[in-house]
């Protein structure tokens, strides 16, 4: 081969390789700002993002950690970029707060079924408490009674989650409030006490969702029974499914969405196409929230779950980073 073929070939080759290594890297030099609750049992499909976004050559900044109304305000004022679990439904009026459409978009479907709604123990169930208009008879009522006070005790929805508002709406709708209280402390100790009164045979209400460690400790169908509701009703007037197996648990059966800035995923058409792809199993989440339920509930135990889930699922993980590379050409 003549030297300067040879010479040019050689060069043609660092040059498509070159290209090829910096496409590796579309987010190089730009700072992703992630907003996030301070929730443990969120952490494992946040950091996943975050492994892939650094995969991507996005430098991922310590994310800022508030609930969940707070959170969308920072989106809102440019304090953030994105984040990883907006409720698609549940959390329409904070997607309103965040700007709306001229300043959010809801990317991809992350999380797909995301359930919601009222529990009692199975014996109750069983016994005929099989909806939460029960519970408008005192006597009814009086068997979830843990104060004395002659009413329910409802273990609820910590404010600024945006569930409170679908209860609060409920048990006005419903004529619950004179025998039902609405209990809103710290939600992981209410449970505490809920597990502790289910296991000495009394009988419980409590709020609760999916993908959480709750239906996992109590489990539904064997521990405990979703509650159906009288009918559907929703704060705004706001109409969604609420039916789950056939029952109507009040509460849109819902999905987990990527909430990211106009202006960033125009300025980032990789790290915007990863949040269109991106997608985890439910009850991998559920899985990994057992885990941290169980005690594996370190900062380090955590980054271990993301990297066990990303060797099991390295097909389609890979896939995002494709799609995210070439989104960027």
């Amino acid at each position: 081969m003549h030297v300067k073929t040879f010479c040019a070939i050689a060069v043609a080759a660092v040059l498509v390789g070159g290209a090829a290594m910096a496409n590796d890297k579309p987010g190089e030099g730009v700072t992703v700002r992630p907003v996030m609750t301070p929730s443990v049992e969120e952490f494992f499909e946040n950091r996943i993002l975050f492994r892939a976004l650094e995969e991507l050559g996005y430098t991922v900044a310590e994310p800022q950690e508030v609930e969940f109304q707070t959170a969308h305000l920072a989106l809102r004022t440019g304090d953030a970029d994105y984040m990883a679990v907006h409720w698609e439904k549940l959390h329409k009026a904070y997607f309103e707060d965040a700007g709306g459409e001229a300043v959010v978009s809801m990317v991809g479907t992350y999380i797909e079924g995301a359930l919601q709604g009222y529990m009692v123990n199975k014996a109750a169930y069983d016994s005929g408490v099989t909806s939460l208009g029960d519970l408008k008879n005192p006597d009814v009522a009086k068997r979830f009674d843990s104060d004395g006070d002659g009413k329910a005790d409802l273990a609820g929805c910590v404010p600024g989650w945006g569930c409170e508002r679908v209860i609060e709406h409920q048990l006005t709708e419903f004529g619950l409030r004179g025998t039902v209280t609405h209990n809103q402390g710290a939600y992981n100790a209410m449970m505490a006490d809920i597990i502790a009164r289910n296991q000495s045979g009394k009988d419980v209400l409590f709020y609760t969702w999916t993908p959480y460690w709750v239906t996992g400790a109590l489990i539904p169908g064997k521990d405990v029974e979703w509650l159906s509701v009288p009918y559907t009703s929703l704060p705004d007037g706001a109409t969604a499914d609420t039916t789950y197996k056939g029952r109507n648990l009040g509460f849109a059966v819902d999905n987990l969405r990527v909430l990211a800035r106009n202006d960033f995923l125009k300025a980032n058409p990789a790290a915007a196409k990863l949040f269109e792809v991106a997608k985890v199993n439910i009850d991998d989440v559920s899985a990994e929230i057992k885990l941290i339920a169980d005690g594996q509930k370190t900062s380090e135990d955590i980054d271990r779950h993301v990297a066990d889930w990303i060797k099991a699922h390295r097909g389609d993980y890979e896939s995002w980073l494709k799609a995210a590379r070439a989104a960027a050409e």
